[in-house]
């Protein structure tokens, strides 16, 4: 149910390393955030907000790993999981505004061996789709999730992933898609994925300590944490290269502040046009429909249309258009949230996964540039948690109240184990150990 309350909420060119001094409208916002990171259990965060082309604030609160001194501030790398997705579709609109690319092209122009399930999709399948979660494929994450699979290999098991849904017929969040955008970004430009995006993106914007992949992690790094049995622990960076143009960059709140300028300016920076207009009103365009939920409308009563761009949520917020996105990977989630009409967007990176946290700093701040009554957002996101957790709690009781009691195997331990092939997920091996059978898959 955490996760599922996440993805409901999923919806200057240097900047020192010490605090800036809060503008009037955050008058207050560092006793907020302090309180908050207490109330979430959040080891550190960082937080930027731009606003007229300008960051007007960066800084970081709490420490980079619990139980050490070293502190969180503006230039400390974070995982910024699906918020990459945005930038995997400005690399496209980039080669769209050079001709290379076409959001109407056939995926199979530039991924001839690329094949689907269903043979139509495969031929129907084009880049805009790619970026729209509108495939008709179920995520299918334990296909790049620890399997151990290259960037190949997993887009080469989509043809075993079979659809979910009509294709094109309803919204589902379909990580695997990115990847092969990704792929369409190399094959289109001659450069992989990451040498395009560090060429043509980070280095235009001075992003010079965002990266796109762990094993390039050094320096200012935070930790990941995750609560296990309640108790906030540090857990493993987890290297998602096989899935990278979905999720992979690790940034800063003072890289990701130049990427917020490029964005509200409408694809120029510091005098220099990296996207052209259209390109960037295509991205923030919708392209396809999200239906909100009851928690969503409980939480945003006011809000009237929720839909995906390129790369992109889209929805209206104290009536005007937001375009933002979260992230979350294995002990870290991200929030970006922009209001284009406003000139402002704020950048929230935490080192907890599972938290609804950085969405309700993100919101108090663009509250309080937008001039919107105040609310906290921090006590409004933590009952709505807690009412999903006990939601989900009350559905494992009922779930186990259902068991039948003093029931035994069919067949001793013994005969169960062995290989066990599936053509999408793999070989998983059951093994007997002591008086239970143990699953293992993956390297």
């Amino acid at each position: 149910m955490k996760r599922f309350l996440v993805l409901v909420l999923g919806i200057l060119s240097a900047v020192p390393r010490t605090a800036q001094t809060q503008s009037p409208p955050l008058t207050g916002f560092d006793a907020y955030v302090e309180q908050a990171l207490r109330d979430w259990r959040v080891p550190g965060v960082a937080i930027a907000v731009v606003r007229n082309d300008s960051v007007v604030f960066s800084k970081g609160y709490g420490v980079r790993e619990l139980g050490k001194p070293a502190r969180v501030d503006g230039h400390t790398l974070f995982a910024i999981g699906s918020t990459t997705k945005a930038f995997t579709a400005a690399a496209l609109a980039m080669l769209v505004d050079s001709g290379k690319v076409a959001w109407d092209d056939p995926v199979t122009k530039y991924l001839p061996w690329l094949e689907l399930s269903d043979p139509y999709v495969t031929r129907e399948l084009t880049v805009r789709d790619l970026l729209t979660h509108r495939s008709g494929l179920p995520r299918g994450d334990l296909v790049w999730y620890g399997s151990g699979l290259d960037r190949s290999e997993v887009l080469h098991h989509l043809r075993y992933l079979k659809p979910g849904w009509s294709f094109r017929s309803k919204y589902g969040y379909q990580n695997i898609m990115f990847l092969a955008a990704g792929e369409v970004v190399a094959a289109a430009s001659g450069m992989s994925w990451g040498d395009f995006l560090k060429t043509r993106i980070f280095t235009p914007l001075g992003m010079s300590g965002t990266n796109t992949s762990v094993a390039a992690l050094a320096g200012d790094v935070a930790t990941p944490h995750k609560k296990i049995d309640d108790t906030v622990r540090v857990i493993p960076w987890r290297n998602i290269d096989n899935i990278a143009p979905a999720g992979s960059i690790n940034s800063s709140v003072a890289d990701l502040a130049q990427w917020l300028r490029l964005q509200l300016a409408g694809g120029t920076y510091g005098g220099r046009r990296l996207l052209s207009d259209s390109a960037v009103e295509e991205m923030h365009s919708p392209q396809m429909v999200i239906r909100i939920s009851k928690d969503a409308r409980d939480i945003f009563p006011d809000t009237h249309f929720l839909s995906y761009g390129l790369g992109w949520l889209l929805r209206d917020y104290h009536g005007k258009q937001f375009v933002g996105h979260g992230g979350a990977i294995d002990g870290m989630r991200a929030e970006i949230g922009l209001v284009p009409e406003a000139h402002v967007g704020v950048v929230v990176l935490c080192n907890l996964d599972g938290t609804s946290f950085p969405s309700a700093i993100l919101y108090r701040a663009l509250d309080a540039y937008l001039g919107a009554p105040p609310r906290d957002w921090s006590a409004v996101l933590l009952a709505a948690t807690r009412k999903a957790e006990a939601r989900g709690d009350s559905t494992d009781k009922a779930f186990e109240a259902k068991r039948v009691r003093d029931t035994h195997p069919s067949l001793p331990l013994e005969r169960y184990a062995g290989s066990y092939v599936d053509s999408l997920y793999g070989t998983v091996e059951i093994a007997e150990q002591g008086d239970h059978l143990v699953a293992r898959w993956g390297p």
